[in-house]
């Protein structure tokens, strides 16, 4: 598992901007290996669907991984006669690869993917990015598995699918529906931090993806697809299934023993000015209060059994004190990686050294309740020194829990106040300069430019400008309909209401192919 340096703690979500009027707002990337046959109707079908829908410029990049057939010639075809084409070869195969170093070396704020034989409805790949154009998300993914999805596909694909779903959620606790679906998105800002992160360069990549961005806290927006299966694919279900096991255990123990460090994905609370003050989202109370709990009790009843054995070798004070320290060092690993999901080496020692201050307080508390009992009764029973010691415990417990969440295990990181004691909103770091990967050919250094319409919507930039994102002018049929213009909570007679803005359908020509059995 890939354990290396990132740029850096993301930004707060906000509405996307964009640098110039050039640069493609999204990139569709096409992994193919030997796909002569299906790249260029596929290719000119997903073209036609972005320019009659899509209201921004937009780039689509074929990632060729080590074909060996007349792939490679149907790509540079398509590149030289579609401006917005752009083709890409690695000389190693594996779809992993081919996203990674394709997502990495894009220019594009946003990324997206789906397999060549476009088994996915395009009439979900804008409902896919829009929520990543907004800010509202970091990542989406087509979900076949949803309640609204129509899915036409074999019984034996549908059974592998939904194991290798259950699988995920049972071994690696994973919250998304469908981890295996070819159409996925992702913000080019989450894909600099994630990627690097990410081992996998096979069909597993994007499952371990996910993953980490769910355990990171970042926000997988899912959209129900029509999907029909395609009969002629040349994927190895065997060989792919075996792979995507081992790539559940490799994950699942590197979560286990906390060796990535998921805290440079976390985002503060919201790009809103007034949100500044809040240091980053509150953890969730009562699921900390329930795994608190859960090892609390399994703490006191590891302390009762070390007294027990202790109290055979010496005193009640002695036996106490050493069952509470062994007991205290076990219970603070464990709430730290499973109440406060704190995960990794660093800090352990510091936050051991706060434990046994904890451990101190709670010392005093049971070692007072044993000489008051002892100061009361000269030879108390075995039976009233453990009753007197669980009932101590119990509000050792109580304020072990509140020094753990306010001091120990704090939200609060070290270097996020400045010196003016304004906490300043972490900013996004520079992109990475688009540098060529070893055995990767790119044959257009700059990005193809594209026409831009009157722009319709501003994204807030520094010093309250607002910068529109490239607008792509599309005429519709229904273009003669008039409309008025209104800020989101301004009624016609200039007076506020209710700031919610309703969104109106707009009348567009079907996505249909007549080539298209479906």
């Amino acid at each position: 598992m890939r354990t290396d340096s990132s740029p850096g703690t993301l930004p707060a979500r906000e509405h996307l901007p964009a640098d110039t009027a050039g640069t493609p707002v999204l990139d569709v990337v096409i992994p193919v290996y030997n796909e002569e046959k299906d790249l260029q109707p596929c290719v000119r079908r997903l073209h036609d669907h972005l320019t009659r829908t899509f209201p921004y410029s937009f780039r689509i990049t074929i990632a060729d991984n080590a074909s060996t057939d007349t792939t490679p010639e149907v790509a540079r075809l398509l590149e030289a006669r579609i401006p917005e084409v752009r083709n890409f070869r690695l000389e190693q195969k594996g779809r992993g690869r081919a996203l990674r170093t394709v997502w990495s070396a894009s220019d594009a704020p946003i990324l997206a993917y789906m397999d060549v034989d476009l088994s996915t409805d395009l009439n979900a790949l804008l409902p896919l990015v829009a929520p990543l154009i907004s800010g509202h998300s970091d990542l989406a993914i087509g979900s076949r598995l949803a309640r609204s999805s129509r899915v036409v596909r074999g019984p034996k694909r549908e059974f592998i699918s939904r194991a290798y779903n259950l699988i995920l959620r049972g071994s690696l606790q994973a919250r998304f529906s469908d981890a295996q679906c070819g159409f996925k998105a992702i913000r080019r800002d989450v894909a600099q931090i994630l990627l690097p992160l990410v081992e996998d360069t096979g069909w597993f990549f994007d499952t371990e993806m996910l993953v980490l961005a769910e355990r990171a806290g970042l926000r997988i927006h899912e959209v129900p697809v029509d999907w029909v299966d395609d009969p002629n694919s040349t994927v190895h279900i065997v060989k792919t299934a075996t792979d995507d096991l081992k790539g559940v255990w490799r994950v699942g123990r590197a979560l286990a023993t906390g060796s990535l460090s998921l805290d440079r994905l976390t985002r503060p609370f919201g790009d809103d000015p007034r949100d500044r003050d809040i240091m980053d989202v509150p953890k969730g109370l009562a699921r900390q209060l329930v795994g608190f709990c859960v090892v609390g009790g399994l703490s006191t009843l590891f302390y009762l059994l070390l007294y027990t054995v202790f109290r055979q070798f010496g005193g009640s004070q002695v036996a106490n004190a050493l069952a509470l320290l062994v007991s205290a060092v076990a219970n603070t690993a464990a709430n730290r990686r499973l109440t406060f999901g704190v995960r990794g080496p660093g800090g352990a020692v510091k936050h051991q050294a706060q434990g046994l201050v904890v451990f101190g307080i709670g010392l005093a508390l049971t070692s007072g309740s044993l000489f008051a009992l002892n100061t009361a009764t000269s030879s108390p029973a075995h039976s009233t020194e453990l009753a007197v010691l669980i009932a101590a415990n119990l509000a050792a417990t109580v304020l072990r829990f509140l020094l753990f969440r306010v001091w120990v295990f704090s939200d609060r990181r070290e270097g996020d106040e400045p010196a003016n004691g304004v906490p300043a909103a972490p900013g996004a770091t520079a992109p990475a300069s688009r540098a060529s990967a070893p055995g990767v050919s790119f044959p257009h250094a700059s990005a193809p430019t594209y026409p831009t319409g009157a722009p319709q919507t501003g994204a807030p930039q520094a010093g309250g400008a607002s910068v529109p994102l490239p607008q792509r002018h599309i005429v519709h049929p229904h273009d003669h309909d008039t409309t008025t213009q209104f800020r989101a909570g301004e009624a016609a007679d200039g007076t506020w209401r209710d700031a919610t803005m309703q969104m109106l359908p707009v009348r567009r020509p079907h996505d249909t192919d007549p080539g298209d059995a479906r």
